[in-house]
């Protein structure tokens, strides 16, 4: 024991092991303590950022008729005013009128007042085909008279119309409050004639205006083709049952084995009826040589609309001369306006935060998972990452999805810090032969979380260039004669593909037909909404809801008062790497021959 306690130790030589060791502590502690200062600023922020947001929604949320009428010109509200034709409308929708009896007690005596009302009588099938023709044949041009006769290189809008009126006076308010309206010549396509429809197009005085109506509607045909013929063979019939009935067109279903049904096939007649009687069949059109905008009733759109259209126009040559479409809605399922400040060079939040499943989301002819979760028409893949919809996550101007859900974790990005927001898609089953929804879809409400894209309205507006793609392109596009002269020889591709929607059926004809493919610009900051809540495929328990409109009419709203609509330039954006689109089987509905025939017959030359 003596001789251990008397051991001189050695020390051993230095490695440098404790150093490391303090410079490892030293810096993690100075890396916790800036990641918790870098969450306490992150924290004020957040609050800041979500107080001002509230804020600026209190507007959103005030959807009541006085407050979307308090947004529109008091010159406006005449579009958005109804009036009465003393009439009631039932169920069925036939309208009728009786005498109003009063009664009224005065000092004891009862008296009875009989007030007599003019009775409304709608017309008949047959007087509405002896005024549909006679619209036709008139071809009239409203107010032509004040705005002087179109001009060749002038901009032609064309409405589709159905029946809902509610959209279209919205429609009508937007066209009217955007600049240079008065040189356009508005269309107004119609399959059902409806006198209080006609009364409000006809009351439009801010522009030259035509009324078309397609004279082969179920409306005009209801108990025969193109209508629902007694013995046309029912949707769900099999083809051996069918040929035993000898219905119509038994040997002919679709490539479900399902069989027509009007209500959908009327639309792609429609479509490409219009097309043509604008382009080849009307005289006020016949040397026109400028582009024809394709819009819905149930649009509406920003008033820079047509100035950031004729820009577009002008910068195809060297931006994208292969370019045949541009296109002015785009399907994001969320996005942001931020207020830009000039003076001193700083974005500012004020932003308004939309789900496009009503804003962009859905064309009235598409309830297809492609169209429900394309999120951008520069994104190729879904993203994989869902974060929680109180998250808040960093994104890049031109990142994907994939890149925008990793960047949540990476603070490149701090100056674009913007909220996540939940949108709720109605997604359907994944195989074909219920991708359609023609084809007995099951559809199912499911929550996806998307992310919001940073800024997309700045002095500098953004453009992409890419192929054509029906499910993303197909909102406020346009194209001219040369464009739909290429389309119209492909005719036959697009009258007998088994798609009953339109704008699939372009597609194939872009893929399949045309020499030279179908090549869209698309202005990343829309200027064509959707404020439609139903429709053909979607019918929701409010289909006459003001939440949309008041959003729309919120968001543009803030983006003219931050000066960020009517840009100085154009800057094309590269998208990133999308797949290759493949050759799509349709999404049937469209098997008989019938209707093959009628398509074809409308691509006629008549001149």
């Amino acid at each position: 024991m003596s001789k251990m306690r008397g051991r001189i130790l050695i020390p051993l030589p230095n490695t440098g092991a404790m150093g490391r060791k303090r410079n490892n502590f030293y810096m993690r502690s100075v890396f916790l303590l800036a990641l918790c200062i870098f969450g306490l600023l992150q924290y004020h922020n957040f609050n800041y950022l979500d107080s001002r947001d509230n804020v600026l929604g209190d507007a959103v949320t005030n959807d009541s008729d006085d407050a979307i009428l308090a947004m529109v010109p008091a010159t406006l509200h005449k579009y958005l005013t109804p009036h009465s034709r003393n009439h009631t409308a039932s169920g069925a929708g036939v309208l009728s009128g009786a005498a109003l009896l009063l009664n009224a007690t005065s000092a004891g005596a009862a008296t009875a007042t009989t007030i007599s009302f003019d009775v409304y009588h709608p017309p008949n099938i047959t007087e509405i085909k002896r005024q549909i023709g006679r619209y036709n044949d008139m071809q009239s041009v409203l107010n032509e008279d004040v705005f002087g006769p179109l001009q060749n290189d002038s901009v032609i809008i064309v409405v589709q119309v159905h029946t809902r009126i509610t959209y279209l006076r919205h429609l009508i308010v937007s066209l009217a409050q955007a600049r240079d309206i008065s040189k356009v010549l508005l269309v107004f396509s119609h399959d059902y004639y409806d006198d209080d429809i006609n009364d409000l197009v006809q009351q439009i005085d801010f522009c030259k205006v035509m009324q078309i109506f397609y004279p082969y509607s179920i409306q005009t045909h209801p108990n025969e083709y193109p209508g629902v013929d007694p013995n046309d063979c029912p949707r769900n019939i099999k083809k051996e049952q069918a040929l035993i009935t000898n219905c119509n067109n038994a040997m002919y279903p679709d490539l479900y084995g399902h069989y027509r049904e009007a209500k959908f096939t009327q639309t792609k007649h429609h479509w490409i009826w219009k097309a043509n009687r604008v382009f080849n069949e009307l005289e006020v059109t016949r040397y026109h040589t400028g582009l024809v905008l394709f819009l819905e009733e149930d649009h509406y759109v920003a008033e820079d609309f047509l100035y950031l259209l004729a820009m577009m126009q002008q910068r195809t040559k060297d931006l994208c001369p292969q370019c045949n479409v541009l296109s002015l809605g785009t399907y994001l399922k969320t996005f942001n306006y931020y207020t830009y400040h000039s003076k001193t060079n700083k974005k500012s939040y004020a932003s308004s935060l939309i789900s496009t499943n009503s804003l962009l989301g859905y064309n009235r002819n598409n309830n297809r998972n492609s169209v429900q979760l394309a999120v951008s028409s520069s994104y190729s893949s879904s993203s994989s990452a869902q974060s929680p919809p109180s998250s808040k996550v960093y994104v890049g101007d031109t990142a994907d999805n994939q890149r925008a859900s990793d960047s949540s974790s990476s603070n490149k990005r701090g100056n674009n810090l913007i909220n996540t927001v939940t949108a709720t898609a109605a997604t359907s089953d994944t195989s074909n032969n219920e991708q359609s929804s023609h084809s007995s879809s099951k559809n199912g409400a499911q929550t996806w979380n998307y992310h919001v894209l940073p800024s997309l309205y700045s002095v500098y507006q953004k453009v992409e260039v890419m192929p054509w793609v029906s499910s993303k392109h197909n909102m406020g596009f346009a194209f001219n004669r040369t464009t739909w002269s290429n389309i119209r020889n492909c005719a036959r591709h697009f009258c007998t593909y088994d798609d009953y929607n339109w704008d699939w059926s372009l597609q194939h004809v872009s893929q399949q037909c045309l020499r030279r493919k179908l090549h869209a610009m698309i202005v990343k900051g829309p200027r064509v909404f959707h404020i439609g809540e139903c429709g053909v495929h979607h019918k929701n328990k409010n289909c006459e809801s003001n939440q949309v409109i008041s959003k729309v009419q919120h968001v543009l709203r803030i983006a003219r008062n931050s000066h960020q609509l009517f840009p100085r330039s154009l800057t094309l954006t590269v998208p990133s790497l999308m797949k290759k689109s493949k050759l799509r089987k349709g999404n049937g509905g469209w098997g008989d021959l019938r209707d093959h025939e009628l398509c074809l017959n409308m691509t006629l030359p008549t001149r």
